[in-house]
């Protein structure tokens, strides 16, 4: 007779197949009622001897109601994808990236890239997923979050049946993306019987996998396809098929369309195929994303701040409907630009509530035919999860006019056309400005001053006079806690928040302080190019045009920005107050005689003492070079805990290799 652990190993094995060929290849070879005949048996058996293996198919069914979602570090960050909207943009995004491919081979012609060959996939409107296996055990689900930290959403995860509790590679830590969906079959199904019907399939994935009852996750069905392996400890692959065989070989759910073109010119006639026929497939896309197929290309090519180069997302043209024009009102940014923002008659569009569409600005209006539009019926359009546009009139009925101001709706001073913009010049007495100003400075990728909001900056207009982002640092704890909603510890961690500030990278600060016309990438160029304030401040137009991407504009727009005794007095005063406004460069200087000093280095495997970034980080400051894959210009391989292949191909090609953490430590001056 059969002993319980082995019936049982059988049985999730045989159950595990059969679910693979019903959920991911589409092809059942048993009954739903002979496939219950076998579940049920694996029930009992788990009740009866206490035990459920990893794998168990019975692990799918939700569970009790959880507390909240945890937070999650991704082992490595989920890029955004640069976006395409038309076919001009795309052939622009593939000559950029043959320049750089025709560049690194100009610069390395004993190890020339090859030439670019695309990879097409749908682009799925669902809920990004991120799946860690450790030694081939799934052990965490996230969302994405902002890329580099997500929610935790295994138990909501493991109701999804097409994905694999357990995979067949062993040999360390992966992590694997892929998009949650609903099947537009699915939800059709659900709705005929459900209380409340579900809108749409993505809001219906959405919700589900960020519900805190895995029960709900489960009963909506949901699926999921992958299409990525974002991280591994050991694992590596040369081109996009590779990685795409590693994934079907290890039962992920892949998208049968994967189609590899040499010219972008075949790609954009396919995309028009794609485009024509994605009302045929039983789930929802939104578009196509090209990637180059191989790996050493993508590295070689990198990212910039937001989104890799190597890759973009071709977005299909976005849903329409048309509404009544109800009335328009004028915002004032934190620039002084004024803006006009139209209210609709509330329609449902792409599964959302629409009631607010984008009007750029004037030229926008009469480009449009829009100036006597107000009661008429619109088109407007929503793409990409932002405000929808308003396209045109829907009819040549003549409605009311849209008023144009003449004065600034927040302050009252005359308003100043500035090519095609409206703006107010009262910039020290304008409170939208101001408050938007004092937000933006507080913001996460300016100085991070945690717990402000707009809210908190518009009461401290209010109630303490803060006119200038540099009063925020003459507050005290008795000025604080003295206001509505501001108790002793909402008092204690905003004064501590504006302390932990004045140490924020000078790349951070000049974002902050919303220099026109540049943005976060300008902001870091810059600091990584002065090092430190004073000569930046300094700087003529003539020498800023001659750094990368700074134009005549930009060029103007620092230079004014500095020389205005306005802004510069506010920056003495935020330095007077301890505001370092150091980079990272100027603070600490690379020792050239360090014997890391412009040595490439690659970093494998898990270091238990620090983490990879934080070793990546010390290493750069020291003027060292991080690489990503062992060649033979590779000067030392750190290898830590589960190394793999890259520490494989060290030793065969003899790089030197340190794989003890203490004297890394010493090494970096850490001990």
């Amino acid at each position: 007779m059969t002993e319980p652990a082995a019936r049982m190993r059988e049985l999730v094995f045989e159950l595990n197949a059969h679910s693979h060929r019903y959920y991911t290849e589409d092809s059942p070879t048993i009954s739903d009622k002979e496939y219950d005949v076998l579940y049920d048996e694996l029930s009992s058996l788990e009740a009866e001897t206490g035990t459920v293996l990893p794998d168990s198919p019975t692990r799918r069914v939700g569970g009790d109601i959880l507390k909240g979602f945890a937070p999650h570090r991704h082992l490595s960050r989920l890029w955004s994808l640069d976006k395409a909207q038309n076919v001009d943009d795309l052939n622009a995004w593939a000559a950029r990236a043959s320049r750089l491919i025709a560049d690194y081979n100009a610069r390395n012609p004993e190890q020339p890239l090859p030439d670019p060959e695309y990879a097409l996939e749908l682009k799925f409107d669902g809920l990004t997923l991120n799946l860690t296996y450790s030694d081939g055990e799934l052990v965490q689900a996230s969302t994405r979050g902002n890329g580099e930290v997500g929610e935790g959403i295994l138990a909501q995860l493991r109701t999804i049946r097409s994905v694999p509790l357990t995979i067949g590679y062993t040999e360390g830590t992966i992590e694997v993306q892929g998009e949650g969906i609903m099947r537009l079959s699915v939800l059709e199904e659900y709705n005929k019987t459900a209380a409340e019907p579900l809108k749409n399939a993505r809001n219906a994935a959405a919700g589900a996998l960020r519900n805190l009852d895995p029960r709900v996750t489960s009963s909506r069905k949901l699926d999921a396809f992958f299409y990525n392996v974002g991280y591994t400890d050991g694992l590596a692959f040369d081109n996009h098929r590779q990685m795409t065989a590693f994934l079907r070989e290890n039962r992920f759910p892949v998208n049968p369309y994967v189609h590899y073109f040499g010219s972008i010119e075949e790609l954009s006639e396919e995309l028009t195929r794609i485009a024509e026929s994605r009302n045929t497939l039983d789930y929802l896309i939104d578009g196509a994303v090209v990637k180059l197929v191989d790996m050493r290309t993508r590295e070689a090519l990198g990212y910039t701040d937001k989104f890799p180069r190597w890759s973009v997302a071709f977005k299909f043209e976005a849903e329409e409907t048309t509404t009544v024009l109800e009335s328009v009102s004028w915002e004032v940014g934190r620039t002084g630009k004024v803006t006009p923002l139209a209210r609709v008659e509330a329609v449902e569009l792409a599964g959302v509530t629409v009631q607010n569409c984008t009007l750029n600005n004037i030229g926008d209006i009469e480009r449009k035919n829009l100036k006597h539009a107000l009661g008429t019926r619109i088109f407007i359009r929503r793409s990409n999860d932002v405000i929808p546009e308003i396209l045109g009139k829907a009819d040549d009925e003549e409605g009311g006019e849209i008023a144009v101001p003449t004065a600034c709706p927040g302050c009252g001073s005359p308003l100043e056309m500035k090519g095609a913009h409206l703006f107010c010049v009262n910039k020290l007495g304008c409170k939208p400005q101001i408050v938007g100003r004092i937000t933006h400075f507080a913001s996460r990728d300016c100085m991070d001053i945690e717990t402000f909001s707009g809210k908190t900056a518009e009461q401290l207009y209010e109630e303490l006079g803060v006119r200038d982002p540099a009063d925020l640092y003459s507050l005290t704890f008795e000025d604080l806690v003295k206001l509505q909603r501001f108790g002793e510890k909402k008092a204690t961690n905003l004064i501590a928040a504006l302390e932990k500030s004045k140490s924020r990278e000078l790349s951070a600060f000049l974002n902050a302080l919303g220099i026109p016309n540049t943005g976060k990438a300008t902001a870091k160029m810059l600091a990584e190019h002065y090092g430190s304030l004073d000569p930046l401040i300094a700087a003529e137009a003539e020498e800023l045009t001659g750094l990368p991407d700074v134009g005549g504009i930009v060029a103007e727009s620092i230079v004014t920005f500095f020389r205005d005794p306005i802004m510069l007095s506010s920056v003495e005063r935020m330095r007077a107050a301890g505001v370092k406004a150091e980079s990272a460069k100027a603070a600490a200087p690379a020792d050239e005689s360090h014997p890391l000093f412009g040595k490439t280095v690659v970093l494998t495997g898990t270091l238990t003492l620090m983490g990879r970034d934080e070793a990546a980080k010390r290493l750069e400051a020291l003027g060292a070079k991080v690489s990503g894959s062992v060649s033979k210009k590779t000067d030392l391989v750190i290898a830590g805990e589960s190394a793999g292949s890259k520490l494989a191909k060290a030793r065969d090609l003899g790089v030197a290799v340190l794989e003890d953490e203490a004297e890394l430590l010493k090494l970096l001056g850490m001990e």
